[in-house]
């Protein structure tokens, strides 16, 4: 007797590649697919080039940026003192050399899913950019010329360090491109010596530090350090050992439900009574660590949902292979977690950032705070627009830098793009 058998299920095959449009073809197909798709495409195009007009109008006809232009030193670095600003100059310098050359040597040694030219299209606008900020942005703040010849020139160093190390760096093995990361770290704690006073130069005080300079020390302080706290409080809070769970949950409770204005005052005002004479650190630190704890708490969460996220099955093998349970955590889960919390952290990362314009409700001149001074000064009654406007676009590109350096960790660490 035989049976019949039904053939087996075919997989559906693959839809052909659609041809490929014409810049047109796309443009219609993506904003005019439809009549009413079009209508809604056509007055959001009016308002927003309405709205474009209306500000190159004011910025180039109307505005006044005298206030701006007058008080770029104040604005960059507050009251540092002028003879030792050389030390601010020295450290752009440094991480202009460093930014050059890590660009370089990691365009050099391009991932599978590279292109692997020398100069990319996004390279190529980059460098553009950099190129017109270098020739425009000073000329048009009408900086001395020896201002202008300085920023030229470490425009300049950048750039021939990304040409030369871009074009030469395949000769480094790949294994020393695993050192390129601690340049940073050695480079940012030899600038926090060198601005605050330390190897031989004197020591400039904290109260003397303001303007985007005092933004960026808080900021990058408080997301270094919150950092490595949110990964031990969000274990510590997935611990068996109820002391160390439950610390965990109180310091996370209790940050997140206090704003930070509050916690801000409280560290200015506490600290000077809870410890002894001489032991209480600088307001300016004082707020650092406010900020740094605030945000370790939030990290916690994150870092904790990227925990959750992670199957326990990948534990239990790396258990089944011997491996420790520290081992496992460090070679199988947490890089698993702190990919899937990447997004999270960076967006906490970039709030923290803009978090750092309540320092100026507490008397530091960060650069709320100097800008807040300058609007004060009669002489520049009336700017409030052109400085604030200012300020949001030095916000911006701050975020910005933020949210792209994130996105291309995220495609590096992406698995389905490792390198060959």
């Amino acid at each position: 007797m035989t049976s019949s058998s039904s053939p087996p299920l075919q997989p559906p095959r693959p839809a052909p590649p659609s041809a490929r449009r014409s810049w047109r073809g796309a443009l219609r197909q993506e904003l005019f697919a439809t009549p009413l798709d079009g209508v809604i495409s056509v007055v959001l195009l009016a308002a927003l080039l309405a709205a474009a007009v209306g500000l190159w109008h004011w910025a180039f006809r109307q505005a006044q940026w005298a206030v701006i232009q007058a008080n770029t030193t104040l604005f960059a670095v507050g009251r540092y003192p002028l003879p030792q600003q050389w030390r601010l100059w020295l450290l752009v310098s440094l991480a202009a050399a460093t930014i050059g050359l890590s660009w370089g040597l990691l365009r050099s040694h391009p991932r599978a899913d590279r292109t692997g030219t020398l100069w990319p299209v996004n390279d190529l606008v980059a460098i553009a950019v950099l190129a017109f900020l270098a020739a425009w942005l000073p000329a048009a703040l009408k900086l001395p010329l020896p201002l202008q010849l300085r920023w030229w020139a470490i425009t300049a160093l950048l750039l021939v360090l990304r040409g030369v190390s871009g074009r030469w760096g395949r000769l480094v093995p790949r294994r020393l491109l695993r050192f390129l990361p601690l340049f940073w770290p050695a480079l940012y704690l030899f600038g926090m010596v060198l601005i605050a006073g330390g190897l031989g130069v004197p020591r400039v005080p904290p109260s003397e530090w303001g303007g985007l300079l005092l933004t960026l020390l808080m900021a990058s302080f408080a997301i270094l350090l919150s950092f490595p706290i949110g990964i031990v409080v969000a274990l510590g809070r997935r611990s068996t050992l109820p002391l160390l769970r439950w610390s965990s949950v109180i310091y996370i409770e209790f940050i997140r439900g206090a704003p930070l204005i509050t916690l801000l005052f409280l560290g200015q005002n506490i600290l000077g009574y809870m410890l002894p004479g001489g032991w209480a650190p600088d307001r300016v630190w004082r707020a650092a660590w406010v900020l740094t704890f605030f945000c370790g708490a939030y990290l916690a969460e994150a870092v904790r949902a990227g925990l959750a996220a992670v199957p326990v099955g990948q534990l239990e093998a790396a258990r089944s292979l011997g491996l420790s349970v520290p081992q496992a955590l460090r070679h199988v889960v947490l890089p698993q977690a702190l990919r899937i919390a990447l997004p999270a952290t960076v967006g906490q990362f970039i709030s923290l950032l803009q978090d750092t314009t309540l320092l100026s409700l507490i008397g530091l001149l960060d650069l709320l705070g100097t800008a807040r001074t300058v609007m004060a000064n009669p002489e520049f009654l009336g700017k409030n627009a052109e400085v604030y406007l200012t300020l949001a676009v030095l916000f911006w590109c701050c975020c910005a830098a933020l949210g792209l350096g994130s996105r291309a960790l995220e495609r590096r660490l992406d698995p389905s793009h490792s390198p060959t």
